[in-house]
């Protein structure tokens, strides 16, 4: 999925630049598509997004073993469970550009025994990768204030974003009528009424409950109110209350459409896109409705608020507070026009800074500039770490590849 939805068409784009690219993932039904679109090898690692330690040490061992026959230059890790497997697996076979992009943490929302345990996993991810790309500049800050890494190690590409946004798709000016009106009848749409769409994992951490809340208190005053929920249930990782989950269900204003590829049609037909995440790194559905000139509420969290300023580019409330988040949809149902001023702004900014490969020819350059750093520090295993590898891997640290490789 990250494949495909997060990183889609930045494979191809390096492959193109002169990279070998290699793409590495687990199996899915987007795996298909993924091929035809990037154009790129793929091999399979059965990684897992759940906790798993049996599992996830044969996946480490599987990328070891790849990397031995691959011999990458570059080592681009993202999500969590891929970035600590594959910087631990590239800093073992003595990878020296190792780089790992942080677009969320999930240990944003954790406590106590958890959250201590994420912690150390970042941490574990962060000291082999060589360097570290947080997608956004207040994850950066939240990075730096846990200690998870030192400061020399971070880097930001251009102003935020893994990947940037496909302007030639997210344009009012260019969807199929036809699929807009079949979209129109599938959900029985009537202009009458106004529409909140949230798009996205139908999960706790996404503020799924405090949204079902804040909709339900605003039925009671405003009967013409609909709420579009475009997504999957996530019932083994993240479930939501059996109380929500009946709401959403049995509420004859609430339309959950499963997740689709048509994203761009639904946030045509919406009037306000509301986003009440927990955590974030630098969210892609923020960059598709602000492309769409579709005015945003969304929670003040990292990620969030390096997209929308608050009474300028859209509207912020406090994160789990579910009367805030009421009161500024109530304001956008009232203030239509100021809510469309808002989206001009941030339709204006995003085109200027957020364009796909505006985004890929920065991290091209990235590349290129850490492997000429990389060239002139000797590939050795340190003293300190020989213990911690087998006598059989000594090997790997010999330089010298002349094939520009990257394996994503």
């Amino acid at each position: 999925m990250a494949l495909r939805y997060l990183l889609q068409g930045q494979m191809n784009y390096m492959s193109t630049s002169g990279y070998d690219v290699i793409m590495i993932s687990a199996e899915g039904k987007e795996l298909t598509e993924v091929l035809r679109q990037e154009k790129c090898r793929h091999l399979i690692v059965p990684m897992t997004r759940k906790i798993t330690p049996f599992q996830d040490l044969k996946c480490l061992f599987q990328l070891i073993k790849i990397f031995i026959k691959e011999k990458p230059d570059i080592v681009h890790s993202h999500t969590p469970k891929a970035g600590l497997l594959g910087m631990l697996a590239a800093r073992i076979c003595g990878v020296k550009t190792r780089i790992h992009t942080v677009a969320g943490l999930p240990l944003m929302v954790e406590h106590g025994a958890k959250f201590t345990l994420l912690k150390y996993i970042e941490k574990l991810t962060y000291w082999c990768a060589s360097t570290i790309w947080p997608n956004s500049p207040s994850l950066k800050k939240y990075i730096l204030e846990q200690k998870l890494t030192r400061q020399e190690k971070i880097n930001i590409i251009g102003k935020g974003s893994s990947n940037g946004i496909n302007l030639q798709r997210y344009n009012p000016q260019i969807l199929d009528n036809h699929k807009l009106a079949e979209i129109k009848k599938c959900i029985h749409y009537n202009s009458s009424f106004t529409y909140l769409l949230f798009t996205g994992r139908l999960v706790k951490d996404k503020g799924i409950i405090e949204l079902m809340d804040a909709f339900a208190h605003l039925q009671k005053s405003h009967s013409r109110l609909k709420l579009l929920l475009l997504g999957d249930f996530e019932n083994g990782l993240d479930p939501l209350p059996r109380q929500t989950m009946d709401c959403i269900q049995h509420n004859p204003d609430v339309i959950h459409v499963s997740w689709t590829n048509d994203v761009e049609y639904y946030m045509q037909l919406a009037d306000t896109f509301v986003f009440p995440s927990h955590r974030e790194g630098f969210p892609n559905v923020l960059l598709q409705a602000g492309a769409m000139k579709l005015p945003i509420i969304c929670s003040s969290i990292c990620g969030n608020i390096d997209i929308v300023q608050n009474n300028q580019t859209g509207l912020l409330f406090n994160t789990h507070n579910v009367q805030n988040l009421a009161e500024k949809i109530e304001y956008s149902i009232f203030k239509k026009e100021e809510m469309g001023r808002m989206a001009s702004q941030l339709h204006n900014y995003i085109h200027r800074e957020f364009k796909t490969t505006q985004v890929w020819e920065k991290i091209l350059m990235e590349y290129s500039q850490l492997q000429t750093q990389e060239e002139k520090i000797p590939a050795k295993i340190s003293p300190a770490h020989r213990d911690m590898v087998p006598g059989w891997m000594y090997h790997l640290w010999i330089p010298g590849y002349n094939k520009q490789n990257a394996v994503s």
